[in-house]
Order: structure tokens, then sequence, then C-alpha cells
């Protein structure tokens, strides 16, 4: 038996959104704090093979592990803040987003 039926997002908690948001967005950071970093690190070996001082790549390196998630984790959370707020407002006056639901069938 199919049983379909519609429901519509009226209103998105704007905090619970924000939050999500900024956990994702930090996990993107990490990662690309990680690519950055060893780069750096690359950086840093390929100068001191040179005879050049490799300190400040290694400075960021370090320095984008930490600054970049938590860079990135703030600007997701104030978007996504913001961007429940306005489909919040935009909701009240058009309507919400209509999605079809249906019941789940048991897995063996």
């Amino acid at each position: 038996m199919d049983s379909t039926r519609m429901q519509k997002i009226q209103r998105i908690g704007v905090f619970s959104a924000a939050r999500l948001g900024g956990a994702l967005y930090a996990a993107f950071g990490l990662l690309f704090g990680a690519v950055f970093s060893l780069f750096s690190l690359i950086g840093a070996a390929a100068s001191g093979l040179a005879g050049e001082e490799g300190a400040l790549g290694l400075l960021f390196g370090v320095g984008a592990i930490v600054i970049l998630p938590l860079v990135y984790g703030l600007m997701g959370f104030i978007g996504m803040a913001l961007g429940a707020l306005i489909y919040n407002l935009v909701a009240g006056v058009v309507g919400g987003i209509e999605i079809e639901l249906s019941e789940a069938q048991p897995t063996r």
C-alpha cells in the first residue's frame, strides 16, 4: 500500500539551521585547512631544500588548521541563520515549500 501525502515546510527553526550550517561549514573549513596546511608544509620543505627558511610557511600551515574551521563555521552559522530568517519571512507571504512524504518500507 503506497500512502503518500503532501506536506508543507511553513517555518524553519533559525537557531537549529544556524547550528547545522555552522557545523557543516566548520567541517569544510577543517578539510580546506588540512589541504592548505599540506601545501604550506610542501612549500616550506621546498624552500628548506633551496636554502631558505620556511618558518613562515609552517606558521601559515598550522594556523590554517585552526583559523579556517573557526572562520568557515562562523560564516556558515551566520549565513544559515540569515537564510532561515529570510525563508520564514517569504514563506509567510507566499507559502512554504511543498514536499511529498511516503511511509518508509521496513528493510529486512
